[in-house]
């Protein structure tokens, strides 16, 4: 499987969160929201501008800036 950024994920495409890149208070943010290693995701939408990007994860909708995006790699399916 394919390794990308969160960031660069497009709409409607799932995957698995394989590894959070981001050490210190934003790291453990991004965890404590639920998304850690192992964990199924889809992205459900842009924001016209493409920034913030709205995820779907264990059954709830949450909203990403792209700065916080870049630190989730995942393994598109």
């Amino acid at each position: 499987m394919e390794k990308i950024s969160l960031r660069k994920m497009h709409t409607n495409q799932t995957g698995t969160i394989s590894c959070v890149k981001a050490s210190g208070e934003l790291g453990r943010r991004i965890r404590d929201m639920g998304l850690i290693p192992g964990k199924e995701i889809k992205v459900q939408g842009r924001a016209p501008l493409f920034d913030p990007v709205s995820l779907r994860v264990m059954g709830f909708t949450l909203i990403l800036r792209n700065s916080e995006a870049d630190h989730i790699q995942v393994e598109v399916n």
